[in-house]
């Protein structure tokens, strides 16, 4: 791609990626980007093993727990935090960022930062995550070079509200003795087979849902709303990333607390927000009005 250029919705021109690609092995790997790679190596490492200590209530396991923990992702991290589509009482919010952390997805403020930046980015030169770097950059590599980041987006200061808050900064200085310690009782519990299949298996089960959001659901797929990006709905994939693959509708409507916008575009993380607002504990529940809505529909 060439030096085109592109404009989002405040009218600002950005730049599309039109540079050499970076090099996703040999360059200069940092603490932090060795400690990632160690932690997405070892998760599929032990999907490979699960073969052989395989145990079918230790694959439930597994599979409750990606379950579980992508929905503490998208519920939490996401719509919750990153886009602030509605308000808990803190102990709530905290409850559910705790969980969050065992989907091995990072704490929420680096999380949160990242997305962020994708979206007042999406598609230029500084997205943290860019489709137009390759599919499988979009989908993990960029997970492992941090440097990179740092150097599209500048400092982590688009969070300062999580940063001011004494919860999320003990998340980020002891998210490796939290997820070790779980790693530890799960083996004690059940041993290679729960760590094999519910570790493993479970961990590469979630991992790949919230990626193939980053890269699939930018190349593939339908566009309902007239984004100026590459965004997609995926419909197949939308039961199993909790709602979170009708990607067009949340590009279009990013404060927008339910993503699937139609009755038939399964959403659980709307259901389960929904579950919370009819129980009075989820306020200040965000949704597109109807003006919104005729702004970005294509002309008929």
């Amino acid at each position: 791609m060439g030096d085109a250029t592109k404009e989002d919705v405040s009218g600002s021109s950005r730049k599309v990626v039109g540079k050499k690609r970076r090099a996703y092995f040999f360059r200069k790997w940092t603490k932090i980007d060795v400690m990632r790679a160690s932690s997405v190596g070892t998760v599929h490492f032990l999907c490979l093993l699960a073969p052989f200590y395989f145990k079918w209530e230790a694959l439930l396991f597994g599979v409750i727990l990606a379950f579980l923990t992508s929905l503490c992702i998208t519920f939490s991290y996401h719509r919750n935090l990153a886009h602030r589509s509605f308000k808990l009482p803190k102990w709530l919010e905290y409850s559910f960022a705790y969980f969050a952390l065992f989907a091995l997805q990072g704490h929420p403020i680096d999380w949160v930062s990242t997305h962020r930046f994708h979206h007042q980015f999406t598609d230029s030169d500084r997205d943290p995550h860019s489709p137009m770097e390759g599919f499988w950059f979009s989908h993990v590599f960029w997970i492992f070079d941090t440097n990179y980041i740092r150097e599209k987006c500048g400092g982590r200061d688009n969070v300062m509200d999580l940063k001011q808050q004494w919860f999320y900064r003990f998340l980020r200085n002891t998210i490796g003795l939290h997820i070790m310690t779980f790693w530890t009782l799960v083996y004690l519990w059940g041993g290679l087979p729960y760590l094999t299949c519910g570790i493993g298996a479970g961990g590469a089960i979630g991992y790949n849902g919230t990626w193939l959001i980053n890269s699939a659901c930018h190349i593939w797929g339908s566009r309902a709303w007239n984004t100026k990006d590459t965004s997609r709905n995926i419909w197949w994939l939308g039961p199993f990333t909790m709602g979170e693959s009708w990607h067009n509708n949340h590009h279009a409507f990013e404060a927008s607390a339910r993503h699937g916008l139609e009755w038939y575009q399964v959403d659980l993380t709307w259901y389960l927000i929904s579950l919370f607002r009819a129980l009075g504990l989820a306020t200040d529940v965000k949704l597109p009005s109807e003006a919104q809505k005729r702004k970005l529909a294509f002309p008929r």
